[in-house]
């Protein structure tokens, strides 16, 4: 096999790698969005309500303008600013539960995975 070959089947893994890791952000943010929900719910429907909504409100906002196949495509800038907050409000949520080791690790993960993935033009 030639060296060629070689560098591009590990691009191409580290490219899946890569893509892998950002689906597993993505369901971790959901799960962080529902989980701040309920702890900042007063009763139990409102706990059950934010747990809910606000990740669905979140997956809807991503579907339809930050995802791949979006329907509605925002210009760069734009893209870029919504994929900060949604990927890193979680951050903020998760400090303000006081779970500080978790969030840092959860924004440094992103902020790495948003480096290759311009380095890998993803």
């Amino acid at each position: 096999m030639s060296w060629w070959k070689v560098k591009m089947s590990f691009l191409s893994v580290l490219q899946m790698v890569n893509l892998s890791a950002r689906f597993l952000l993505e369901i971790f943010a959901l799960a962080v969005y529902g989980y701040w929900g309920f702890k900042v719910g007063n009763t139990s429907i409102m706990k059950v309500f934010f747990s809910i909504v606000i990740p669905i409100g979140i997956a809807i906002l991503w579907g339809a303008f930050g995802s791949p196949k979006a329907s509605i495509q925002l210009s760069a800038q734009l893209h870029l600013l919504l994929e900060a907050l949604i990927f890193l409000v979680p951050a903020g949520l998760l400090l303000s539960l006081k779970n500080v080791k978790l969030a840092w690790f959860y924004g440094f993960a992103v902020i790495v995975n948003r480096i290759f993935m311009m380095l890998l033009d993803q």
